[in-house]
């Protein structure tokens, strides 16, 4: 279910795939620990959107109640916005994942967020860990999603 998934995103992002024009250069980001793409048609070029500074303080215990625990991640900034999730923990296991903040500024960071929010929560999911894949043409969400992640099970 989830190959089928990543193909289905995979050709949806392919078909709004616009190349850049011969001789521009591209920004070249940190490479990934596994797929590089970039998570925006933004013009070649054009300077990043104005962010608003992320919230500096560590991640915050949410609600805890009968063996189940609510952690809150840490905001991750990318170039294209901020990455924050919450997850819920039974016991030792991760029951869910919940994006408090994906990129959305542009309509491309927008769709990419609305595509790989749902299965950067099912790859935690099965992964039980922060060690997740990262999601073609979403690779700073990607990153930043795990980040916030491994933030809050730290502080689990």
């Amino acid at each position: 279910m989830s190959a089928l998934a990543a193909t289905v995103a995979g050709v949806a992002l392919l078909v709004g795939y616009k190349p850049t024009p011969a001789g521009s250069a591209s920004p070249s980001p940190t490479p990934p620990p596994r797929i590089a793409v970039s998570d925006d048609d933004a013009p070649v070029g054009a300077p990043a959107p104005a962010r608003t500074p992320a919230p500096t303080s560590a991640p915050v215990a949410v609600a805890q109640s009968g063996g189940t625990k609510t952690v809150t991640g840490k905001t991750v900034d990318t170039i294209f916005g901020q990455v924050q999730v919450r997850v819920t923990i039974q016991g030792k296991r991760i029951v869910d994942v919940q994006p408090l903040q994906l990129p959305f500024d542009r309509a491309r960071s927008a769709y990419i967020s609305q595509v790989a929010g749902p299965m950067l929560r099912s790859e935690a999911i099965q992964a039980q860990s922060a060690n997740i894949d990262v999601i073609s043409g979403a690779t700073y969400t990607s990153m930043a999603y795990g980040q916030s992640l491994q933030s809050a099970l730290q502080n689990n």
